[in-house]
């Protein structure tokens, strides 16, 4: 079961075991979409991984195509769903982007946009393309420790190249998925058993 929530975000802890938070993202005033009424995102935790479901509302078919499974940079220059995470009160994080191709990057930061290097990942994220998006299963033991403050975004570009930029929020000015002011979601510990 699904539960829609909107600002003022809870915490993905206040959620049954059996639930996904549905939650709708924002499109960046400056860079308006053509075909695209929405961009909505399921995200489901478990003890030790993420379940994300990212679905685009409205026209299809988006870039890039199916490709092989695997690493790739500049992903972001295309459609790419994203996540963020940044563990407790520092000012580290990590970026995880998701292409409808199925390729997918992983990145650890110091502090804002400084230090970025690849993530190695114990297990790579499965991705599935779907007829409106992605869903990807997300192994979380690569955090070093929760509970951390999350992101999750989207750039989409549509058939005749216009790219739309989607956030739970976004900082004054350009579009910037790495700013701490789109930090806006709670992400507990795992419960224990």
């Amino acid at each position: 079961m699904a539960r829609a929530f909107g600002p003022g975000l809870p915490s993905i802890g206040e959620l049954g075991q059996s639930e996904a938070m549905t939650l709708s993202l924002i499109p960046h005033p400056d860079f308006p979409a053509h075909a695209i009424d929405g961009v909505e995102v399921d995200i489901h935790q478990t003890d030790d991984d993420m379940l994300l479901t990212y679905r685009v509302i409205g026209a299809r078919p988006m870039r890039p195509e199916w490709a092989v499974a695997e690493r790739a940079d500049g992903l972001w220059q295309t459609t790419c769903f994203e996540a963020f995470i940044r563990p407790g009160d520092g000012h580290s994080y990590f970026e995880f982007n998701f292409s409808p191709s199925t390729r997918w990057a992983a990145y650890a930061f110091d502090r804002y946009r400084e230090g970025m290097r690849n993530l190695a990942l114990p297990v790579e994220p499965f991705i599935e393309r779907t007829d409106d998006g992605v869903e990807v299963d997300l192994d979380l033991s690569v955090i070093p420790y929760l509970p951390c403050v999350m992101s999750v975004s989207a750039i989409i570009e549509e058939k005749d190249g216009t790219k739309s930029y989607w956030a739970l929020a976004h900082p004054p000015g350009k579009p910037d998925f790495h700013d701490p002011a789109c930090f806006v979601l709670e992400l507990p510990a795992p419960r224990l058993p």
